[in-house]
């Protein structure tokens, strides 16, 4: 019979092959799920992950959407290397946005560029805060930080939906839950001219990588926190301080969670609503494993994300299909990876029974 049994030390080969293999999976997992729903699975792979980036339209909206992935993404992958589990970022990018929106609509009637500057300021900073209350109850009093900071998630959702049916309601909006449109001054610029949709919060995110690479494997804090992830006795017994690691986790991905909010409210929506995010703060938690918790892997995995996301639109369109099956190819994902991951401890073996 076929047994799991402990390797005696975790296989690096697994530890880069397990996302692959998640991947081969959610694919054949998606040609099953398509024959399910009654639908030609081969018509339903070219429209769920060729249709959306067949043309440069669709490419340039593949970056839109990997965008907010890969700023979320690099800030939760800094604390999940020290095994500081920020589960809350929706909540965080939530908060960004309120914030940032809240600068855009103060400088409703100005110009220049220092509204964006104080955007992207108030971003991170609304974020951060968000993300500070977990840290402050984990360090002060010990609490769980995937509970606190999950919770938080729904009050920001109420927080929001509260704004937008009242103090940033926008007075001409018919009773619609959303605030007025923001000036020019507070949108961010368009990467191109050709009528694609592709922001300087792009250049932020490629930036964000680049930083986030350069903190985790070319500085002493990065390595502080990947023992600290590692081996938290040795951590404590070189004096690192504990507390000092979960600030730094849980703030750099409040922070870039913060950032995305306004890249979203200052990008393609150009305005706050109660529907800030399409999840992205989830989905970023999930980029981040597929990744290893790698700033050059995390620009890839959001690259698939996004492109689970247009291809729910895309079957929504074509094949009668919700667009929340982006969802389920999403939980696929996850799904396998976690199974593939128990390999890189673990390995089959195969016991014959032996008869008297």
């Amino acid at each position: 019979m076929l047994r799991l049994e402990r390797r005696p030390e975790a296989s690096h080969l697994m530890s880069y092959a397990s996302p692959a293999i998640a991947i081969v999976l959610m694919l054949i997992g998606g040609l099953l799920l398509f024959a399910f729903l009654g639908k030609n699975p081969i018509e339903g792979f070219k429209v769920f992950f060729i249709n959306p980036i067949s043309d440069l339209w669709g490419l340039s909206e593949l970056l839109l959407k990997a965008t907010p992935l890969m700023l979320v993404a690099v800030g939760l992958a800094i604390g999940f290397r020290a095994n500081v589990w920020n589960i809350g970022a929706e909540g965080q990018l939530v908060v960004g946005g309120i914030a940032a929106s809240a600068v855009a609509l103060y400088f409703q009637d100005s110009e220049g560029a220092h509204v964006l500057i104080l955007m992207i300021i108030a971003g991170c900073i609304g974020g951060m805060s968000w993300a500070a209350i977990p840290a402050f109850l984990k360090t002060r009093f010990n609490t769980n930080e995937i509970l606190v900071s999950l919770m938080l998630v729904y009050v920001s959702q109420l927080l929001v939906s509260w704004l937008v049916h009242g103090p940033m309601m926008d007075p001409d909006g018919f009773n619609f839950p959303q605030s007025a449109m923001f000036a020019d001054s507070a949108l961010l610029p368009l990467l191109f001219d050709d009528g694609s949709r592709v922001n300087v919060a792009f250049v932020l995110a490629i930036g964000a990588l680049l930083a986030g690479y350069i903190f985790m494997f070319r500085s002493f804090a990065g390595f502080q926190m990947q023992v600290a992830g590692y081996a938290k006795d040795a951590a404590r017994y070189a004096g690192f301080s504990a507390k000092k690691m979960i600030w730094i986790g849980l703030l750099s991905g409040g922070g870039m969670a913060g950032l995305a909010g306004m890249s979203e409210v200052a990008g393609p929506m150009g305005q706050i609503t109660d529907q800030v995010s399409s999840n992205y703060g989830f989905a970023a938690i999930i980029v981040a494993f597929v990744a290893r918790l790698n700033p050059v892997g995390i620009f890839f995995a959001s690259l698939l994300m996004a492109l689970l996301y247009l291809g729910g639109e895309q079957a929504q369109q074509y094949l009668n299909l919700p667009s929340s099956i982006s969802l389920v190819f999403q939980g696929m994902l996850l799904l396998f990876l976690l199974g593939s991951d128990v390999f890189i401890n673990y390995r089959l073996r195969w016991n014959r029974e032996v008869t008297a």
